[in-house]
């Protein structure tokens, strides 16, 4: 095991030095750099800067230079944690992103949780209760979630919550709590605030593995052994939960594993309308205003998680199901 774990992490290295090149390549795509992105918004507010000054700019930041050389300074950093230099925020990389990355962690991880705690229950109901009220109404549930997009559920929610509700649902924290210092209130605020988009953005998701995890309860209670464990006696719930759900859950936890890129590109969306700290306003106005390393950088920490995720989803059914060995 532990062998296949370093062989799996020493092929994400060169995946990743591709990826970063890739990346790099599309971001420098579009004509011009910061520096004309912002000539033109100086100049559309009444202000300006010279083409001599933005020249002498451009020297000064490497951005003059050919692309390979832009990249090869831009990777030669990372062993040492140099990400490179934000020009819009004035700071380097590395300090703009690191809370924004673990926030979106912690809400990827809340989010799996949801998706888990509900798609993998609802889908072992809808299994043993077969064409019966209860399994139409939550297939009708999950049809319905997974047509609703999930920014059009984060709005629904700053309707339900700011408006019909009055509660304080945008950011990560109550105005009250903001550069206070940490508290069992403090604490409890963020989880009230960290619930709602980790919910929203599990949805989708939960709705899409309950139907997988239904259809493969199906599929494994018609399989000869689960009428072989019957015969013996064993009691249903046992028969149920030891080798029906045990053999169903295996799809359902690589498509989890699947999941983390859509989970990433939604909190973008969601990180726009609820305004929580998430990757994605950071990433688009990196775009816009053409911040190659921090749009970049980004990029390749969402690699890092699809990687990681993969790994660990490979490794959680190796230890769930024994015919799979790893050498």
């Amino acid at each position: 095991m532990l062998n296949y774990i370093v062989r799996r992490v020493l092929t994400m290295i060169p995946m990743l030095v591709v990826i970063s090149f890739i990346s790099f390549v599309i971001i420098q795509l579009p004509p011009g750099d910061f520096l004309n992105t912002m000539q033109a918004v100086q100049g559309s507010s009444g202000g300006g800067m010279t083409n001599d000054q933005a020249e002498l700019l451009r020297r000064r930041y490497g951005l003059d230079e050919p692309l390979l050389v832009q990249y090869g300074k831009w990777l030669s950093g990372f062993p040492r944690g140099d990400f490179g230099y934000s020009f819009e925020w004035n700071t380097s990389v590395w300090n703009l992103i690191d809370d924004r990355i673990g926030y979106t962690l912690l809400l990827g991880f809340c989010s799996l949780l949801v998706m888990f705690v509900l798609a993998i229950p609802i889908g072992i109901y809808s299994a043993t209760h077969q064409y019966s009220i209860g399994d139409t109404v939550l297939s009708a549930f999950a049809f319905l979630g997974l047509s609703i997009p999930g920014f059009l559920l984060a709005l629904i929610w700053l309707y339900v919550g700011g408006i019909l509700l009055g509660l304080d649902i945008m950011g990560d924290q109550s105005k009250q709590y903001i550069n206070q210092p940490w508290s069992l209130a403090k604490a409890w605020d963020y989880f009230l605030h960290l619930w709602p988009p980790a919910i929203i953005l599990g949805l989708a998701s939960t709705a899409q593995l309950m139907r997988i995890m239904r259809n493969g309860m199906l599929e494994a209670m018609s399989e000869q052994y689960i009428t072989t464990a019957r015969a013996k006696g064993l009691k249903e719930r046992t028969v149920i939960n030891r080798y029906a759900v045990r053999a169903a859950i295996n799809p359902v936890v690589s498509v989890m594993a699947m999941e983390v890129p859509k989970i990433i590109s939604s909190s973008i969306l969601i990180g726009v309308v609820m305004s929580v700290p998430t990757t994605g306003p950071t990433f688009l106005s990196a775009l816009r205003s053409q911040d190659m390393y921090v749009a970049g950088t980004l990029l390749m920490v969402m690699s890092v998680m699809l990687l990681v995720a993969n790994l660990i989803a490979d490794l959680i059914l190796g230890w769930l199901d024994p015919r799979i060995v790893y050498t």
